[in-house]
């Protein structure tokens, strides 16, 4: 691992202040000019539980989490049992020695820095639990070879609405840790080139809203629901400043349809949800599809179906948005990359929807919408290009003739008008409906009618493709083998990419943004050129794939797919690859990490907070069907022995405790 590349992991429970933390180291960092991107896989609970948070920095842009663990920070007990083993040889262990102990075997050469908490934090008063995370940040400044002024004026910014003593509290809190690390431990060797070029820190969330304010967006609409809730925090805050009118509603019904209502009157106007709530919007998506009403949805996925894991992350969402509402009608599925290209697809989502009259879905991830990373300032400009479409903002009736708002037009797009325009009164039914707006469903049914109105409609999808850049390949020509992803996986697939390649095996990537319309051309071009195709993508089902073979043809040589809540890491990717070009079928067995984690929940629901998973051995299956993994169950404090777990190396199952 090179020595400009850090990834640091934050343990603790809901409520120890993880992100924030976080939040604090990173931006620091960014404002010396490195890189930050951060995952923080946490639990659905205000207290307790277990968090996990990793904030990886680099001195180039780094496009995922990572896969190492250079740096824990454990913020308590459980935290040190989970990952202290994970740290690798070179790298450091902070805790507050004053509750904690390192009580499990780690690597060889992994430095531990035991913080006096109570000691260090005594000069400064009286002063509330939390800012033993503080010290540790500080500590960690210092073991990494990052500048302490970065810090302080980090945590001044954050403070600066409170009192001049919180501030020197917190300054004084981080100063602390980062001298005691500094007199009683040796830093790790990382180098660093500061071109204090500061580099905002941002979601895909935050970045959907800034680019949405930057279209134009002056209406948002939505019921909380995680992982969308990011969105509306942002445009609650901001709706003042930003003069946008924001309108949380009873559910997810009253959502959109007061967004097409919105979209309807001339106001650019947006709203978002998770899988659930979308279920909910669908009817209202088709109603925006026949009433031609502009307007814009944000789906955000988690892992499904029903409830499911609501702070979870999952690509599974794509059939369920390629069929929102029934019958056929045009409407605009764009899938975004990074923080960045949430920020530019929110404004093309809006240009698309005026232009073309429907409605436009942007889809994300819990990971692409709550992670957050750096990007350049220069990325955020409200300097963005406006494209209301065919607007039609005065008419004369004596000279034009009667206004036809679903006017039958070679191009698919007719003339759209505001409420209130002169002499361009018009129905906007639900209903199926002739030029003028007058329905075709009832006494005045017309085959005819209805045949041409609908390919009218139609005929903009074909229009839109042409305004969408087509997918390319990524990396070297002429790979053995082309990963192809859509949405949120493009980062740690390039970064899988890199390890591939570096291995000697010459793979690139064909990523898609554009859902529907489809470049269907396009891609069929460049997957003939293709020698062999792995789908990657984090759902069960391939479900991209089979949306890529529907329009191509083409089928997948291989899939990789993860669906248990966490993100991919790109060694992962890289691991799997070389599995199915060497011949070998993945398993589907419980590995050991899992039967810990399966042991862990076992602990949680049946026994107590005293026990932890142990040593972990598998055994024949002795009558079960199934090998077995034996997972200890130990005493947190002196390591006796309590019990021991039998868990199915195939199924999962937890056949028996047996207590000791």
């Amino acid at each position: 691992m090179p020595m400009n590349d850090l990834t640091i992991g934050i343990g603790g429970a809901a409520g120890d202040g993880i992100d924030k933390s976080s939040e604090t180291l990173a931006k620091s960092a960014a404002r010396s000019g490195l890189y930050a991107y951060s995952f923080n896989s946490y639990q659905s609970v205000i207290r307790g539980g277990h968090i996990w948070l990793r904030l990886r920095i680099g001195q180039d842009k780094v496009y995922s989490q990572g896969d190492h663990l250079n740096a824990l920070i454990a913020l308590n007990q459980d935290s040190i049992e989970r990952h202290a083993p994970e740290v690798e040889s070179g790298g450091a262990i902070l805790f507050n020695a004053d509750k904690l102990k390192l009580n499990i075997p780690i690597r060889d050469h992994v430095l531990t820095v035991p913080l006096p908490i109570a000691q260090l934090l005594k000069p400064l008063g009286p002063v509330p639990p939390i800012m033993q995370n503080t010290v540790a940040l500080g500590a960690m400044m210092f073991l990494a070879g990052l500048e302490f002024e970065s810090i302080a004026g980090v945590l001044t910014d954050t403070f600066s609405h409170k009192s001049q003593a919180i501030i020197d509290q917190n300054v004084g809190a981080a100063k602390a840790g980062y001298e005691f690390a500094k007199e009683s431990a040796v830093p790790l060797g990382y180098q660093w080139k500061f071109s204090h070029k500061r580099r905002p820190y941002i979601t895909g969330n935050q970045a959907f809203s800034m680019g949405a304010v930057a279209g134009g967006c002056r209406f948002y609409s939505a019921y909380p629901m995680t992982p969308a809730s990011g969105i509306l925090t942002w445009m609650a805050e901001h709706a003042e400043q930003c003069g946008v009118v924001v309108k949380q509603m009873e559910d997810e019904l009253a959502v959109a349809n007061v967004a097409i209502g919105a979209g309807y009157a001339g106001v650019r106007s947006m709203c978002a949800t998770s899988g659930g709530g979308f279920a909910l919007m669908t009817e209202a998506i088709g109603l925006a599809g026949m009433m031609e009403a502009p307007v814009v949805f944000v789906e955000v996925q988690r892992g499904g179906p029903s409830t499911g894991l609501p702070t979870k992350t999952e690509q599974a969402d794509l059939n369920q948005v390629y069929g929102a509402s029934q019958g056929d009608f045009p409407r605009i599925i764009i899938a975004p990359r990074d923080p960045k290209d949430c920020f530019d697809s929110a404004v093309e989502a809006f240009n698309l929807a005026e232009k073309y009259q429907c409605p436009v879905i942007l889809i994300s991830d819990l990971q692409l919408s709550e992670h957050p990373e750096t990007i350049e300032p220069e990325d955020l400009t409200s300097n963005v290009p406006i494209d209301r479409g065919e607007l039609v903002t005065e008419w004369n009736e004596a000279k034009q003739g009667r206004f036809k708002r679903y006017k039958l037009t070679k191009s698919g797009i007719s003339p759209r008008t505001l409420p209130g325009t002169a002499d361009t009164l018009y129905v906007a039914p639900s209903d199926e409906h002739d030029e003028e707006g007058v329905l075709i469903s009832d006494v005045f049914c017309n085959q005819a009618l209805r045949r041409k109105v609908a390919e009218r409609r139609m005929k903009k999808l074909d229009l839109a493709l042409r305004d969408l850049p087509a997918p390319r390949i990524e990396g070297p020509a002429n790979a053995d083998v082309t990963l192809i992803g859509w949405g949120s996986t493009a980062g740690v697939i390039r970064e899988a990419l890199a390890q591939l390649n570096a291995s000697g095996i010459k793979a690139n990537q064909l990523h898609f943004k554009y859902m529907l319309p489809f470049h269907a051309a396009e891609a069929t071009a460049l997957l003939k050129d293709c020698k062999r195709t792995i789908g990657v993508e984090m759902n069960s089902t391939g479900q991209f794939t089979r949306l890529l073979r529907a329009e191509t043809g083409h089928k997948v040589s291989d899939h990789i797919l993860k669906y248990d809540g966490e993100p991919f890491e790109p060694a992962q990717i890289a691991e799997q690859v070389r599995m199915i070009l060497s011949g070998q079928p993945r398993s589907l067995d419980v590995t050991e990490n899992e039967a810990r984690e399966i042991a862990y929940h076992y602990v949680r629901v049946h026994l107590n907070e005293e026990v932890r998973p142990g040593k972990i051995s598998k055994a024949a299956a002795n009558g079960r069907g199934e090998a077995v993994w034996q997972v200890e169950v130990v005493h947190r404090e002196g390591g006796a022995r309590e019990g021991q777990l039998l868990i199915g190396v195939e199924t999962g199952s937890t056949y028996a405790w047996q207590p000791a």
